[in-house]
């Protein structure tokens, strides 16, 4: 039998795992940390550098030069993989096999959609997406912290700025002034990308730090979420 301290007080709630990201809010399609500044994320698409030609390789990579050498501000190439997930495609099948009155084809359809279950579960099909991920920093040059403020402040990570409405407006039009500036430099190597907007933010970071979780409870349209004042 387990034992009872007759000191112990009463199990209280754990810690939320927000307390421990750097991350404040989500909304207006950034992201705004801890520290007051922000964050836009594009999703970039990819492609086959192998089998390009030797000159369009060269090109490629003399874009990629330039891109890097027009940066007047960091930002960071973020690579996720990922377990496949079709689904919607599956489901999309499985309506057509119910729908279909033919029976010899209804089995070919059956077959089919079991097959590319069995595919992608033994397979561990795996797929990578691409972000770029821009900065606003408006005290990047000046902010100049002491060792303990530092320390501090990885010990008490809860701790965050709080932006008046227009303050996160002048810094959010800043850090949307880059999004172009990095597209066109995008485009030039003939990458196609698109601006992360909340729904999707909040939807990548749920699935960041819930992988397991994510495949079998969907994340709700923002709209449906009830947002609780602390």
């Amino acid at each position: 039998m387990a034992s009872i301290n007759a000191n112990s007080k009463p199990n209280k709630p754990g810690v939320a795992s927000q307390r421990f990201l750097n991350i404040q809010e989500i909304r207006d399609d950034v992201v705004i940390m801890k520290d007051g500044t922000l964050r836009a994320i594009l999703l970039v698409s990819s492609l086959n550098f192998a089998l390009k030609s030797i000159d369009e390789q060269e090109a490629i990579i003399q874009a990629y030069m330039a891109f890097l050498n027009s940066l007047e501000f960091p930002i960071q190439i973020v690579v996720q993989s990922r377990q496949m997930n079709i689904d919607g495609y599956l489901e999309s099948i499985h309506q057509y096999e119910k729908q279909t009155t033919n029976e010899l084809l209804k089995t070919q359809i059956a077959d089919y959609r079991n097959f590319i279950q069995e595919l992608i579960e033994i397979g561990q099909i795996m797929q990578k997406r691409f972000y770029v991920v821009i900065p606003y920093d408006p005290m990047q040059e000046k902010k100049k912290k002491h060792f303990f403020t530092r320390l501090q402040e990885a010990f008490s990570p809860s701790v965050g700025i709080k932006l008046k409405e227009k303050q996160f407006q002048d810094r959010r039009e800043a850090i949307i002034r880059r999004i172009p500036i990095i597209q066109s430099q995008l485009n030039s190597m003939g990458l196609e990308s698109v601006l992360l907007n909340t729904q999707s933010l909040i939807e990548l970071f749920y699935l960041t730090y819930n992988p397991d979780l994510f495949q079998t409870e969907k994340l709700s349209d923002i709209s449906q979420i009830q947002h609780e004042e602390s």
